[in-house]
């Protein structure tokens, strides 16, 4: 097993052998993979939204399996409760004191599938552990195992018997991911790997520990960022507030989850410094959940990925970088 070290040349082994396990399962989905090790690298929570059977729930469980982490998963529908996820306390008749049941959340990896499925009540169930990494039950306030991540999917919005997710639910999450149909000679991949006796999920190993996972999200913060690349992130989110097809900017905390991603990417990539154009990869994936269009903007058809590409395009790019490069 790859041994974790202090900076981000040194992990790159372990993050290669992360990738090159889910590859057994996902086909021709790499950037996917990427982003969702960006994700766990930023100790962020990743949405996946795509049509039904692109592979959502086989992405999010192929990580599982990649690392020695407790995995839950929540399959919602419109029954499920908020105690479902958070847990409950009941009477022990034995010792008649109260005792509290451990919900799907008490898990470090939690894959909640088809999170849009269910009440918007038991949707924001997730809010306190997603943000703060705890629960609080029957006033009784309960950490949560490290490293902790939830992972949900989601069908389009216009699909029958599902709930939009609130703008508060959407920014909680670091990024969201799309997949895409496969390609024909991908596909045709896929159906090889799955004629045999047995599935591609099943002969999954971990590649990684749990205190790998937590060594690689504490040197994170090794990843330097100059003064002009945090003024950029800055720019561009103030861009964002300004726009008049946005009832909704980014706020704060989406700042932050980009320019915690940008350091993720250049980590990935080997580096101890970011670039802008780590900045200008990750903003996608990052902002444009997080941004919500008047009425205005939607019915003149425009997309939230639009505007973001019409503010990357205003706001200029900083030249200066570390050490001259």
């Amino acid at each position: 097993m790859p041994y974790v070290a202090e900076s981000g040349g040194t992990l790159r082994p372990l993050v290669h052998a992360l990738q090159q396990n889910i590859r057994k399962t996902i086909v021709g989905k790499d950037e996917a993979i990427e982003l969702l090790l960006i994700a766990l690298l930023c100790k962020g929570h990743v949405l996946m939204e795509d049509v039904p059977g692109v592979g959502k729930t086989t992405l999010a469980a192929s990580l599982a399996r990649s690392v020695s982490c407790s995995f839950s998963r929540i399959q919602f529908t419109p029954d499920v409760t908020p105690s479902d996820v958070t847990g409950y306390t009941m009477m022990n008749l034995k010792s008649g004191e109260m005792e509290y049941k451990p919900g799907a959340v008490m898990s470090q990896i939690v894959l909640a599938d088809e999170i849009n499925r269910t009440s918007p009540k038991t949707q924001s169930s997730l809010l306190e552990a997603m943000e703060e990494g705890q629960v609080t039950v029957d006033g009784v306030t309960r950490r949560l195992p490290r490293p902790f991540m939830v992972m949900a999917t989601q069908n389009p919005v216009d699909f029958v018997g599902t709930y939009p997710l609130p703008e508060a639910q959407m920014d909680r999450f670091l990024l969201r991911i799309t997949i895409g149909y496969p390609s024909v000679e991908e596909e045709a991949d896929v159906l090889e790997r799955y004629s045999g006796q047995t599935t591609p999920m099943e002969a999954l190993s971990p590649v990684c520990a749990a205190q790998d996972i937590i060594a690689m999200q504490d040197a994170l913060g090794t990843v330097y960022s100059s003064p002009e690349v945090r003024l950029y992130v800055a720019e561009l989110a103030a861009a964002t507030r300004r726009s008049p097809a946005l009832a909704l900017g980014v706020s704060p905390r989406g700042s932050i989850a980009l320019l915690r991603s940008a350091q993720a990417t250049a980590m990935l990539f080997g580096r101890d410094y970011v670039l802008p154009d780590d900045v200008r990869r990750m903003a996608r994936p990052v902002l444009t959940h997080r941004l919500v269009l008047t009425p205005e903007a939607r019915m003149k058809g425009a997309r939230a990925e639009d505007v973001l590409e019409a503010v990357l395009s205003e706001v200029s790019v900083p030249i200066k970088r570390r050490g001259g490069q």
